[in-house]
């Protein structure tokens, strides 16, 4: 019996891919979201966090399905933003927002 091909792009393949849970409140609720393929690494998402790229994250999880694990982040890129936040002092409100509610679970 022939295997079907992979549906995994081979350039994420290699590394660690991160995404965000977005609360959008009320009736349009929690979703995960929309990245480009380029855009699903740690500097990337850092960088999209300290701009305020998102609305209101909620959950970040990183996965690597070469190594066939997956894993909440939320807690370790939250420390990572408070670390850099005392280098930058200047953080999106919505990241601000994000490291406070972090810090409660």
């Amino acid at each position: 019996m022939a295997q079907s091909p992979s549906i995994v792009p081979q350039s994420a393949a290699s590394h660690d891919v991160y995404i965000v849970l977005e609360d959008f409140g009320g009736r349009l609720g929690r979703a995960w979201s929309e990245t480009a393929e380029e855009d699903g690494n740690r500097s990337t998402l850092l960088g999209h966090l300290i701009e305020g790229h998102y609305f209101r994250p909620a959950r970040i999880v990183a996965f690597n399905t070469t190594e066939g694990w997956s894993r909440d982040v939320t807690a370790i890129i939250a420390d990572e933003l408070r670390r850099r936040y005392d280098e930058l002092e200047d953080m999106a409100p919505s990241t601000l927002e994000f490291l406070a509610r972090a810090a409660r679970h």
